[in-house]
């Protein structure tokens, strides 16, 4: 699906603002974690406690949706109070954490584009599934969890001291994109190595999680691991 690269840039920062402000913040409040995961149509917190039993928060395409013992409850995303309000959570990510990549604009229009979601949901899946793969090759590197972090709004884990992730873009790329990210990065040489923090490689380039894996595993073998 081709959605308008503006359009996409518009709805991940939508999102990435919901993650933020209400998804991490609810979870931190109750746990003191942030990490998200991917799931059906988004992305959603583990379960946490609340009040109303176990409780998830969750994004499926436009809608936000919440789950605890009373219930499946969804709302379409309109602005993050509402989010907030249907989250039971005071707005605002926990800065004590991480610094916020959106502002913090609880009456402001969410611009969810329902094309540009589907996109983001569909990128978060191909990844979980590379990179859940990836991992299980790199067990006796003893690889840390698959989470999504609201601060970045990437989907990562770390083993051997590299980061391993597939990004729905950023202030660099306005495209999804893999990375694999040593922690000690070789020099760009116009190869494998294209970026300063690594390698990346852009959603165009990615067809199916064949794609995806040949890439991670190129980085494995690069790096001799």
């Amino acid at each position: 699906m081709t959605v308008d690269p503006t359009t996409l840039v518009e709805t991940r920062l939508a999102l990435q603002s919901v993650a933020e402000h209400v998804m991490a913040a609810a979870r931190h409040q109750a746990t003191g974690r942030i990490g998200l995961r991917p799931s059906r149509g988004g992305f959603t917190t583990p379960p946490f406690p609340s009040p109303a039993g176990p409780r998830t928060i969750a994004v499926d395409g436009t809608e936000l949706v919440v789950t605890d013992d009373r219930g499946e409850r969804r709302e379409p995303l309109t602005t993050v109070a509402a989010a907030a309000r249907m989250a039971e959570v005071e707005p605002g990510a926990p800065a004590d954490v991480f610094t916020p990549a959106t502002p913090l604009a609880p009456d402001e229009p969410l611009a969810v584009h329902p094309a540009a979601a589907k996109v983001l949901a569909d990128w978060y899946a191909l990844g979980a599934a590379a990179l859940e793969a990836m991992r299980a090759e790199l067990t006796e590197l003893e690889p840390t969890e698959l989470q999504l972090w609201p601060e970045h709004f990437d989907l990562g884990f770390q083993a051997a001291e590299v980061n391993w992730g597939a990004s729905p873009g950023d202030a660099g790329s306005d495209e999804p994109y893999l990375y694999v990210g040593p922690w000690t990065p070789p020099p760009p040489d116009g190869g494998y190595w294209n970026e300063t923090f690594g390698a990346s490689r852009p959603a165009s380039q990615v067809t199916d999680i064949d794609d995806a894996l040949a890439f991670y595993r190129k980085g494995r073998r690069q790096l001799g691991l």
